[in-house]
């Protein structure tokens, strides 16, 4: 987030002091790439240089009532089945967004299998969708995602919660998409 930064159509802007925010939901993971960062002055990201002032590590909320809000500052994207009512796929890219009909339970799977790929419990449900933010879409690769930031409340285990905190939500975490923001 660079606040003030020129805006730029289909990019995010970088310019001026701002702030990179890293993470991953394998905590050992975070305690490595803080202390390698901190060792930096200076970060070329993509061919922007960062210059490196100051290394925060983030801790998740406790989550402790196995209650969350999450607020994405990007937007979440999520694949769909791309079938139709008879079942016959129409389209491989069948992007979902916050307010389709399908896009719950997509969510919730998506949940749940990350809860799985780290080996916790996945026992975590979408409670409701409070908020849903103006539809964007970035290039990402072969082509453009579509999606939304959303604010959800969960339900689930404390440890998998934070965890997904995180990590992200929706699909394309890596790329940027579903930043849950602190």
């Amino acid at each position: 987030m660079f606040p003030q930064a020129k805006r730029r159509r289909g990019a995010y802007a970088v310019g001026g002091r701002g702030w990179v925010e890293l993470g991953s939901p394998l905590f050992d993971v975070v305690a490595v790439l803080a202390q390698g960062v901190k060792q930096r002055e200076l970060l070329d990201w993509g061919g922007v240089a960062f210059r490196v002032l100051n290394v925060v590590a983030a801790e998740p909320p406790a989550f402790e009532s196995g209650r969350g809000r999450f607020r994405t500052s990007t937007p979440v994207v999520m694949k769909g089945t791309g079938r139709d009512e008879s079942g016959q796929r129409t389209t491989r890219q069948a992007w979902l967004l916050p307010t389709d009909q399908e896009f719950p339970v997509f969510f919730q799977r998506n949940l749940r299998r990350k809860a799985e790929t780290l080996g916790l419990d996945p026992e975590v449900s979408l409670t409701e969708i409070s908020w849903v933010g103006s539809k964007r879409s970035f290039s990402v690769g072969q082509g453009a995602k579509p999606g939304a930031p959303v604010e959800v409340e969960l339900t689930g285990p404390p440890e998998t919660l934070q965890a997904i905190w995180s990590w992200g939500l929706g699909q394309a975490n890596a790329a940027g998409f579903g930043w849950v923001t602190v």
